[in-house]
């Protein structure tokens, strides 16, 4: 686990050498085919060596959910498992892992209409509005969802509108389907110490992406008919931007700007989950010695 950029997917890989291991990845944007320079994700040579389940398994037109992941994860999990192998959980989409470990609630079903009519207020007035119209009705989840977070603050919104009932109160008056985890679970976060360090990784990467040519495949993406930005996979992280940059409504430069601070708002937002795990255990990205500190502590976590 760790926050973008912090190096989970090279520390991964040292482990998968050394031990019997096959990969899961647990990130939402991953899942989606074409979808490859923005969300860095592993190049075709690094996956045919080192395989990761989960990733390009979804076409970005259609939804992946918390619930599918727990799913699709539950089931790899057991069957990696009967091959006598160990399942190793890498990414940064912080509510898959707990999903996976501690279930969801029911909510109500997506409802596109009012998903639409949000959206239309938000592009009208701001994220920040629709972050004061859910604390109006729903305080708690106001205040756990960050106002730059439009997805989460969405579905909040979108839960109350279509029935009538919090996102809160629907936790509290149902019990979570915690179906008991059988598996003992090795927690590891990897990151830099220094905050400044991993900001300047974010930047590098970024630009570093456009060099790759990310505003070719976005712009792939926008001659898609079935493809807009309120569709969760255009709103990920950098490819929002890079969206509204093509559309007219970003300069070049806003594009930069915006795409690595909305990076550094993730990680952020990926720390806060990470800092309330319960026994994690922490390691530094920028470590010479990290793959075989990482390693020795596992194979004794395993004993």
């Amino acid at each position: 686990m760790g926050p973008t950029a912090s190096g989970k997917t090279d520390l991964a890989i040292d482990i998968y050498k050394q031990l019997p291991c096959e990969l899961i990845s647990v990130d939402s944007a991953l899942v989606y085919k074409g979808m490859d320079i923005g969300t860095a994700k592993p190049t075709p040579e690094i996956l045919a060596e080192f395989p990761h389940h989960l990733i390009d398994i979804k076409d970005p037109a259609e939804p992946y959910s918390a619930a599918d992941f727990r799913v699709d994860a539950a089931q790899l999990i057991a069957d990696i498992i009967a091959r006598k192998k160990i399942p190793l959980l890498v990414g940064g989409t912080m509510l898959y892992f707990k999903a996976l470990k501690d279930g969801l609630a029911e909510m109500p079903a997506a409802d596109d209409v009012i998903r639409q009519q949000i959206s239309a207020e938000a592009s009208q007035h701001g994220w920040a509005y629709i972050h004061a119209q859910l604390a109006s009705v729903d305080p708690e989840s106001a205040q756990r969802i960050h106002p730059n977070d439009p997805q989460r603050l969405q579905r909040a919104l979108e839960v109350y509108r279509s029935s009538g009932k919090t996102m809160t109160q629907f936790r509290r008056e149902q019990q979570f389907q915690r179906q008991s985890f059988p598996y003992h679970v090795i927690s590891l976060a990897v990151a830099p110490k220094e905050r400044k360090v991993l900001h300047q990784r974010i930047e590098k990467r970024f630009l570093q992406m456009i060099d790759q040519g990310f505003l070719t495949e976005v712009t792939a993406l926008r001659q898609r008919a079935d493809l807009n930005c309120n569709l969760p996979s255009i709103r990920s992280v950098g490819y929002r931007q890079a969206w509204e940059y093509l559309a007219g409504e970003l300069s070049y430069e806003e594009m930069i700007e915006k795409g690595i601070v909305a990076t550094r708002q993730l990680a952020k937002r990926q720390f806060t989950w990470l800092r309330s795990w319960p026994k994690l255990h922490w390691f530094d990205s920028l470590d010479q010695d990290l793959p075989a500190q990482t390693l020795k502590f596992v194979e004794q976590a395993l004993i």
